[in-house]
């Protein structure tokens, strides 16, 4: 028999077939129609999945289902893009940008530094008749991130949708102010963000307070409650795409591709984010160093747990970590993970620690990324993490007393 003569047959055969198939002999559509079952049978029994609800309060769950009912729905990511790193890869270039209004207010600090709030409180009236008492939600952005943030802006509209004051934490020379003093900011000082909400209850002490922090910013708000505990006017906290671990999460991202296709670029990020301020930072630090860091590890080395006051980066790293702190938060928090975010790992997240903290609950997806999640056939608009965020702020403000006496 020769292989050679009856590979090339059948070789053209089925490209006669393919040629044809849709509006022939049908072989091209049956190929598509069968990959396409293929395809929805693998998406919704292996990708579209109810979240896991971790919380050891069975009263803190029922709140939830009752009041929050998105955390216990099946989630539906994009059926094109339901990969963790496609998804955070893609959720800055696809989702849209709410236009909001703001102003701008810079506060000093006891070091003779500055923090830049963004506040949007319009209409004011048309809410509350008495603006004291209009719900205020502090938002904290990732690493790099401002309230120009798509994600935040998404946060923003949905708070200015249910009639919220909203105001964005930007950390130290981020947004543009200049840097007074030779200091930034990181995932283990909480002095900044003390500060920040010290202003806000005293500017308005009857409003009900509540924040959400995002990646680094749910980072710096978990060591926050949990060095605070109950000793604080945030009534609730919500916690999006936190790492837990900062251990796990740089080994994580310092995986080839991984690397590749966030470390580098986030590495970069933070230079150009102190390059502007380097006469200032120079004083203290061997900037050409700090340049020269390829991975955020470096970035850490040379530069945040110096300026800090760490002997080592992995003193830093473990003062960083909420999951160290979780046992000791005091208000009521809801935590949003994607198993499938290499910036915060799976295996990293504190699930049994969670289960020993009454105030605690986790809502853990099978996919969504790194603040990705995703969902609809083209997801312009509201993402599922924006849905968590928006029905657990209206729970909280408009139900928390059901759960405020666990």
């Amino acid at each position: 028999m020769d292989w050679q003569v009856l590979t090339r047959e059948l070789s053209l055969y089925l490209e006669s077939q393919v040629r044809v198939g849709l509006f022939g002999s049908g072989v091209g559509l049956s190929l598509v129609l069968g990959f396409g079952v293929a395809y929805a049978c693998y998406y919704l029994s292996s990708i579209a999945k109810k979240p896991q609800l971790v919380a050891s309060n069975k009263r803190f769950c029922r709140f939830l289902e009752e009041y929050c009912p998105v955390v216990t729905e099946t989630y539906y990511p994009t059926i094109w893009c339901w990969e963790g790193r496609v998804q955070t890869l893609l959720r800055p270039f696809i989702t849209s940008r709410p236009q909001v209004q703001y102003r701008n207010e810079l506060i000093r600090t006891a070091d003779g530094g500055q923090i830049s709030l963004d506040w949007f409180d319009n209409n004011d009236s048309l809410y509350y008749p008495d603006a004291s008492t209009r719900p205020t939600v502090l938002l904290l952005p990732g690493l790099t991130g401002t309230s120009k943030e798509s994600y935040i802006l998404h946060m923003i509209h949905q708070s200015e949708t249910l009639g919220y004051r909203c105001v964005v934490f930007n950390n130290r020379g981020i947004a543009g102010e200049d840097l007074l003093t030779p200091r930034t900011y990181c995932a283990a000082n909480t002095e900044d963000l003390e500060a920040v909400i010290h202003h806000i209850h005293s500017l308005h002490p009857s409003a009900p307070f509540m924040a959400a922090g995002v990646s680094m910013g749910g980072m710096l708000l978990l060591n926050y409650l949990g060095k605070t505990g109950r000793d604080t006017p945030l009534m609730a906290a919500a916690i999006f795409s936190a790492g837990w671990n900062v251990f796990e999460s740089v080994e994580s991202l310092e995986k080839p591709l991984n690397w590749l296709l966030f470390n580098y670029y986030l590495t970069t990020c933070l230079q150009s984010s102190i390059s502007r301020h380097r006469q200032m930072l120079e004083k203290l630090f061997d900037m050409d160093l700090v340049m020269k860091a390829r991975t955020v590890r470096e970035f850490d080395k040379q530069f945040t747990s110096v300026m800090f006051g760490y002997r080592t980066i992995d003193d830093y790293y473990e003062d960083a970590s909420p999951c160290r702190k979780l046992k000791s938060v005091g208000i009521p928090v809801l935590c949003l993970n994607s198993v499938d975010d290499v910036f915060s790992p799976g295996h990293a997240i504190p699930v049994e620690t969670a289960k020993q903290n009454a105030n605690v609950a986790l809502v853990l997806t099978s996919c969504g990324g790194h603040i990705g999640f995703l969902e609809g056939i083209w997801p312009r608009k509201c993402t599922y993490m924006d849905r968590v965020f928006k029905q657990f702020v209206q729970a909280v403000f408009e139900h928390g007393n059901k759960i405020f006496s666990m």
